[in-house]
């Protein structure tokens, strides 16, 4: 079997949608284009736009917190920065997310879904060059197709693997073959990149994409089947170039 990159995925803003894209262009040093960036500062956030660099992920409201969040898709319209948000209990809405106005529409639209125990969205940010991603360096996350298959094999039962809300799924390597990749280089199409570090899992897997529920322990199904918490890996881009769906992958190293 030929190892391809299956489906592409990208979360423009943190914790809040996601949307699956057939082809991007990828930059060395960078993020997916368009993924996380924006997030959600919560009410007792320190978050300073001014500050410069990647801040943590403390500072926002996150799907770990408020699993309903984890239900939102977007689709955005990149010649005019516009994005459409769907969620199966929420109206459709469409904002400019650097309108101030707009930004203020969507924190109303998205209080609803926040969970009022924890600290609840208060501003939409952005900070200029720098994604929110997880890590605290321009990243991309990787699944294996197999090892999410051998989750689900655990659980007993069949998971979407948009829980791990990663921006690139791929089929071809046995499960658990990535966690030997930290160091190592791969091509993907015209690409390469060099796989940093697994990603370990937090609440925010438990819950259902479709419906913002939490159904499924994944965080358990891990550590009793597999020893460990992890499932995906964070990647660095050191060659840009076009990637698309059904392009092949190769271990280089």
């Amino acid at each position: 079997m030929i190892a391809q990159v299956r489906e592409i995925w990208r979360h423009p803003i943190k914790s809040h949608g996601r949307e699956r894209v057939e082809q991007v262009t990828l930059t060395e040093g960078a993020a997916l284009p368009w993924d996380r960036r924006w997030a959600v500062a919560h009410d007792q956030s320190r978050f300073d736009p001014e500050l410069p660099g990647w801040q943590p992920c403390r500072e926002f409201t996150r799907c770990a917190q408020s699993a309903a969040l984890q239900a939102i898709q977007t689709q955005t319209d990149e010649a005019d920065g516009r994005l459409t948000l769907t969620h199966p209990d929420r109206p459709a809405l469409s904002i400019d997310p650097d309108d101030p106005a707009d930004a203020l529409r969507f924190i109303d639209w998205a209080r609803p879904l926040s969970n009022p125990d924890r600290a609840l969205p208060a501003r939409l940010v952005r900070a200029p060059d720098v994604a929110m991603t997880d890590s605290d360096y321009p990243s991309i996350s990787l699944i294996n197709m197999a090892s999410h298959a051998a989750v689900e094999a655990q659980l007993g039962h069949a998971i979407s693997p948009l829980r791990w809300r990663g921006n690139i799924l791929f089929d071809g390597f046995a499960p658990w073959a990535e966690m030997s990749w930290p160091g190592k280089r791969l091509r993907l199409g015209a690409v390469e990149i060099e796989v940093v570090e697994p990603i370990r899992r937090c609440m925010a897997t438990t819950a259902n994409p479709e419906t913002g529920v939490r159904d499924a322990d994944t965080l358990k199904a891990l550590n009793d089947g597999f020893g460990h918490q992890d499932c995906g890996v964070y990647a660095r881009v050191i060659r840009g170039g076009p990637l698309a769906q059904g392009d092949e992958i190769e271990v280089l190293n």
